[in-house]
C-alpha cells in the first residue's frame, strides 16, 4: 500500500513536467512553454513497496485550446539501470529525500502494474488518499496474461504524435493515450474494437466539467 505523504516537493512534479514536456513529439502547446494544472490521475501500488508510481492527467493552457496529457511517473531512491533517455527529473521529497522520476512507460514496475490492473489483479488508488480505491478507473481484460508478459521485460517504446507504444517481440502491444479525449456519450468508455483489454478513467476540463475517456489500451500479436 502507497503511502501518501503531506510534504514539499522540490521541484514541484508540474516543475519538472514544465521543461519535459515540450520535448515530446505528442506536445501541442503553445511557443513559451506549458502552462500546467492536475486535472486528474491515480496510484498503483508496487508490491515490493520501492517504486511510487503515479498517473497523472494535466492541462495545458498555452496553446489555442486547452490539451489534456496523460503522464504516468514512476518515483525512485535511486537511478534506474539504463534508463537515462526516461528521466524526466530528479525532485527533493520533504520525507524520502531524493527521488528520481521517470517516464514510467520506460520503466517495467509501471507496465507490470498497469497489466495487473487491467487483468483484474489490483485495483487503482486514488491519488491523494492513502488506502482509497479510485472508483473512477475502470478496465476490461479479455486476454491471456502469458502473452503480455514480455511487455515487462523486452518491449520496446515508441512516441507519436498521439501517444507511447509498447510492442513485445511476440506482438503484443500496449497503447498509452497521452492526448486525452473524452468519450462520445461522457459516461461509458467502452474497449475498442479488436482489444485484449483497455483502462479507462475521468479528469477534470477547465470549465469543471468532468469527462472519461480511454487511458491505455493492449492488443494481442498477430
Amino acid at each position: 500500500m502507497a503511502v501518501i505523504h503531506q510534504t514539499t516537493l522540490k521541484p514541484t512534479k508540474l516543475e519538472l513536467l514544465d521543461a519535459w514536456l515540450p520535448t515530446r513529439p505528442w506536445y501541442r502547446g503553445g511557443p513559451d512553454g506549458p502552462r500546467l494544472a492536475k486535472a486528474g490521475g491515480f496510484r498503483l501500488d508496487d508490491p515490493a513497496g520501492e517504486v511510487g508510481i503515479e498517473v497523472m492527467a494535466v492541462t495545458d493552457t498555452s496553446g489555442a485550446e486547452p490539451v489534456t496529457y496523460l503522464v504516468p511517473l514512476t518515483y525512485r531512491g535511486a537511478p534506474l539501470d539504463g534508463a537515462e533517455h526516461a528521466l524526466v527529473g530528479t525532485m527533493e521529497h520533504g520525507v524520502l529525500g531524493r527521488r528520481w522520476a521517470y517516464d514510467g512507460c520506460h520503466d517495467p514496475a509501471l507496465v507490470d502494474r498497469f497489466l495487473a490492473l487491467a487483468e483484474g489483479r489490483t485495483r487503482a488508488q486514488d491519488q491523494n488518499v492513502t488506502d482509497a480505491v479510485d472508483e473512477d478507473v475502470t478496465v476490461s481484460w479479455s486476454g491471456e496474461g502469458a502473452a503480455f508478459a514480455a511487455l515487462v521485460t523486452g518491449a520496446t517504446a515508441a512516441d507519436d504524435e498521439e501517444g507511447t507504444e509498447l510492442t513485445a517481440p511476440g506482438g503484443a502491444a500496449f497503447r498509452l493515450q497521452r492526448v486525452l479525449c473524452p468519450a462520445a456519450d461522457g459516461a461509458s468508455v467502452p474497449a475498442p474494437e479488436g482489444a485484449a483489454g483497455h483502462v479507462a478513467g475521468a479528469w477534470g476540463l477547465p470549465d469543471g466539467t468532468r469527462v472519461r475517456g480511454t487511458f491505455v489500451v493492449l492488443r494481442a500479436g498477430a
